[in-house]
Formats: structure tokens, sequence, C-alpha cells
């Protein structure tokens, strides 16, 4: 996820626990107008720097964001704005970023009792593009128009995958992020964290047994302290045995890995 530090930290706590009055029936509306602020306030930078400056009272920013955003956006929406607009931002371009994680945050919620699933299916996505290169180079040619990727999205997507699915890996495409590959991986980890889990990217020679997943998931679980998602890849480089990514955290316990730890050894 996105590392805010000092006050942002501070205004997105806030901003996240505001944000958990929002019900799941209007979770998704809300999540696209977070994310239409978001684009607009990096879009626009005179906005941007007047709603960060510290020196402009906050009731002024506040004042300006409601102004600016009224009528376009619901109740709800308006209100985190304006929270948001009154804090103060460590980094300028904090804010914006803040709105869009609140925004993947709301689609998560709009999905119920299917988070699991989303971060299913976010991982399958992210699988698929890393693994054609042909689709990644077409969401990610400048030459394409926003409404062509979004139409290709759709086709990919519309009526196999849960809506908020579809909602993120379009935000995906917005720019904020290096490369969409890092945007869903992001998207991945937040929908995880609002149920509560930690996600662990594992790599194996073959498939796991739903068992061995189990008792895999079970163990990571016990040693982090939270439920732990398990995405598994099976990975040609991968001789056998398991490469497990938490975070920062790498556990190689793969045969090429002791391989290589035999080869330094004779090499030394």
């Amino acid at each position: 996820m996105v590392s805010f530090r000092g006050a942002s930290a501070d205004a997105v706590a806030v901003l996240t626990e505001q944000l958990g009055g929002v019900g799941e029936g209007s979770a998704a509306k809300v999540a696209d107008d977070l994310f239409s602020a978001a684009a607009t306030i990096r879009s626009e930078a005179t906005l941007r720097r007047f709603v960060t400056d510290q020196s402009v009272a906050p009731e002024a920013r506040k004042g300006l964001v409601t102004e600016l955003f009224s009528g376009k956006v619901d109740a709800v929406t308006l209100g985190l704005l304006g929270e948001a607009a009154s804090r103060r931002w460590t980094k300028g371009r904090d804010l914006a970023d803040a709105l869009e994680q609140l925004g993947v945050i709301a689609a998560v919620r709009s999905t119920g009792l299917q988070g699991n699933q989303l971060v299913d299916e976010l991982f399958a996505v992210r699988q698929t593009v890393t693994g054609s290169s042909e689709l990644r180079n077409a969401l990610s040619d400048p030459a394409r128009s926003g409404a062509d990727k979004s139409g290709l999205i759709d086709s990919l997507l519309a009526g196999k995958a849960l809506a908020a699915t579809v909602q993120l890996v379009k935000q995906a495409l917005s720019g904020s992020y290096r490369t969409v590959v890092a945007a869903l991986e992001d998207y991945e980890r937040v929908a995880a964290a609002v149920q509560g889990e930690g996600v662990a990217t594992v790599h194996v020679a073959r498939p796991l047994a739903a068992a061995d997943q189990q008792r895999l998931a079970t163990a990571l679980s016990r040693h982090y302290g939270r439920t732990v998602h398990l995405n598994v890849v099976v990975d040609a480089d991968v001789l056998g045995g398991v490469r497990v990514e938490i975070g920062d955290d790498v556990i190689d316990g793969t045969v090429s890995s002791r391989l290589d730890d035999a080869r330094r050894k004779i090499a030394g």
C-alpha cells in the first residue's frame, strides 16, 4: 500500500475511520467519486497547491473544495473531501494518493462478503497482464484513448468478475502508479488489509494441493499474527520447494535457492 508519514498518516487514519460509515450499497459510487476527485487534484496544479498550502486557513481550503465538488459527488464523498482539504499533508501529492486509497477501500467494501474473491480476481488479472506482453502493451500504449482501454477491460472481464474488480482494474489505468501491474498489486494489499489480512505470494514448481495451501496459510497466519491470504504462482524457475513473499519478507525454501547457496560455498 502507499506509505504515508507524519501528518499525512494522521490524516489518512481520520479519513479511513470516517469512510467506515459508508454502506455497502453506496460504496461503489463513493469509490468512483473519490477516484474522480483524486484525478482532478492531480491534474490541477493550482488547486493542489491551494488545498495543501498550510498558510491557508483550513476553513478556506475546505470551503473551496466543497464549492468545487458540490453537486458533482454525493454528500458522503463531499464530507470526506472537505475533511481531507482541512487536514495537514506531509507532501502535496499525498492528498490525491490518499483519496485514491480511500476509493480502493470503498470499492472493497462494496463487495460485502466477497472480499476474498476480489483479492483473488485482482491477482488473476495481474498475472494475466504480467504474462501477456500484448495485453500489457495495449494497456500502457499512450496512443490508445482511456475509453478504448476501458472497453478492452470490459471485453475481458464484464460478466466474468465482480463489478469492484472491473472498477479497480480500470482505475489501475489512471497512471497514478508506475505500471498497471504495480497498481493492481497495491490494490490487492489494500483489499486484504480491509479484511484484516495480509497477502503472501507463493512461488511453487507445481500447483499446491488444497490441504497444503491450508497448512501453509495457517503457519504464516500464526507467524505474522493475522490471517494471510495466499496467491499461488506456478513458476518455471522453481525446481522444487516453496518461495514465499509477504511484504518485504522473502522466505526462500526452493531447491534452486539451496543450489545457489551450495555453489557460493564451493566457489568461496
